[in-house]
């Protein structure tokens, strides 16, 4: 088949010895998980600590859920983030006022059906994240929605919920614009086991350019 031109998004970065591992293996994003009630959580002072150390080419994502615009606009002045991902009950009409944001906006979909897709035309923001719907998580939940709900004529998905070694192959095949991966490659949430990170990245390597 032709080779797929897709981002990596390795999420739930908590350390630095994570962080360059996933870059040395090919991740295209790393994601840094803002709310303070997950259990990947870190500081925005020890995730810039981290970021200094990664090259420049690497997109990083801040993982929000229910910010105001004030807290949006001090993490963006500190100007250290290519991406806002907003995780939690945001609705339309507060993501689509972040224009003037110079970071680029993520809205995370948590489906229940196929029907919950549509919200996404709601949503003016550079990218929709599709994650599988728990009432008592936002994300990180490592459970699949079905893929086979993905329809993407307009949007920049980025394709999350459940995506492993195993799976990974059968993630970038959906076409999507990146897959998201987080606790199919973990020890225990916040911990990267490198193993398996290292065959998600062999996993796909003959799919994507």
């Amino acid at each position: 088949m032709s080779m797929l031109s897709i981002k990596v998004k390795i999420c739930g970065i908590t350390n630095q010895p994570d962080a360059l591992a996933a870059v040395d293996m090919g991740a295209d994003i790393l994601g840094f998980n803002f709310y303070p009630r997950s259990p990947r959580y870190i500081e925005i002072a020890d995730a810039l600590d981290i970021i200094n150390q990664i090259p420049t080419y690497v997109d990083t994502a801040g993982i929000l859920v229910n910010p105001t615009e004030e807290t949006i606009g001090e993490i963006s002045e500190i100007g250290f983030l290519n991406w806002i991902q907003l995780h939690g009950d945001e609705t339309p009409e507060f993501c689509n006022s972040l224009t003037w944001l110079h970071a680029k906006t993520i809205k995370a979909l948590r489906l229940r059906n196929k029907e919950d897709l549509q919200e996404a035309q709601r949503y003016r923001t550079d990218a929709i994240l599709l994650d599988c719907y728990r009432s008592d998580l936002y994300g990180g939940t490592g459970e699949r929605f079905d893929w086979d709900w993905i329809d993407h004529e307009y949007y920049r998905f980025f394709l999350a919920g459940g995506v492993t070694p195993d799976n990974a192959a059968r993630a970038v095949e959906t076409g999507v614009f990146a897959i998201d991966v987080c606790s199919g490659i973990e020890s225990e949430p916040g911990r990267k086991d490198h193993r398996k990170m290292k065959q998600l990245f062999e996993n796909i390597k003959h799919l994507i350019h």
